[in-house]
C-alpha cells in the first residue's frame, strides 16, 4: 500500500529541525510584541476590522435593516413609520460605509507596512545567500585544485564567483521596464 501524497510530504511537528522550531517561535513572539507595542487607535481600528469581516457584523446588520425596513413599511401593528422614504436608513448606512472604508485603509496600510518589512528581510537573506554562495563556489575550484581534481565546470564557474551587485541589477530592470513602456 502507498502512502498518500499528505502523509509522503507532512511530517509531523514533532520532527522539525530545532532550527525550524525556533524560528517559528521567534517569529511568533515578533508578532505578539508588534501587536502588544501597537499604538491604541491602530489596536482599535484592527478590532473593528476584525468585526465588520466577520459573519456576526454581516448577521447583525441583515437583521438590523430588515428590522427598519418591515417596521417603516409598516408591518409591524402598532409601531409608527419613522423612515417611509428609507432616507435616514440610506444616511446612516452611507456613514458606516464611510467609515469602514477608512478603518479597512487602516489596516491595509498597516499590512503594507508589515510586507514591506518581510521583503526587506527577505531581500536582506536573499543578499546574504547569495554572497555565500559566491564565496563557497571561489573556494570549491581550490579545494579541487589543491585535491588534483580537474572538471569540466571551472569555465562556467567564472561568472558564478562574481558578487551580484544590487543596485545594478535594480538599474538594469530599471533600464528594461523604461525601454519596453517606449
Amino acid at each position: 500500500m502507498t502512502a498518500s501524497r499528505s502523509q509522503r510530504f507532512t511530517a509531523p511537528p514533532s520532527r522539525l529541525a530545532p532550527v525550524l522550531e525556533r524560528n517559528i517561535e521567534a517569529l511568533h513572539a515578533r508578532r505578539r510584541r508588534d501587536a502588544a507595542t501597537a499604538p491604541r487607535s491602530e489596536r482599535i481600528a484592527n478590532a473593528i476590522t476584525r468585526f465588520a469581516g466577520s459573519v456576526t457584523f454581516v448577521c447583525l446588520h441583515l437583521g438590523l435593516f430588515l428590522t427598519w425596513i418591515v417596521a417603516n413599511l409598516g408591518w409591524i401593528p402598532g409601531l409608527p413609520v419613522w423612515d417611509n422614504s428609507f432616507g435616514i436608513l440610506a444616511m446612516v448606512a452611507s456613514v458606516e460605509a464611510i467609515f469602514l472604508s477608512t478603518f479597512v485603509l487602516i489596516a491595509q496600510n498597516r499590512m503594507a507596512a508589515a510586507a514591506d518589512q518581510r521583503a526587506d528581510l527577505d531581500l536582506q537573506i536573499s543578499l546574504l545567500t547569495e554572497h555565500e554562495i559566491t564565496q563557497l563556489v571561489k573556494l570549491v575550484p581550490d579545494m579541487a585544485q589543491h585535491a588534483g581534481i580537474r572538471t569540466q565546470a571551472e569555465e562556467e564557474l567564472e561568472d558564478v564567483k562574481r558578487d551580484v551587485a544590487p543596485d545594478t541589477v535594480l538599474d538594469k530592470i530599471e533600464k528594461k521596464q523604461a525601454a519596453d513602456k517606449n
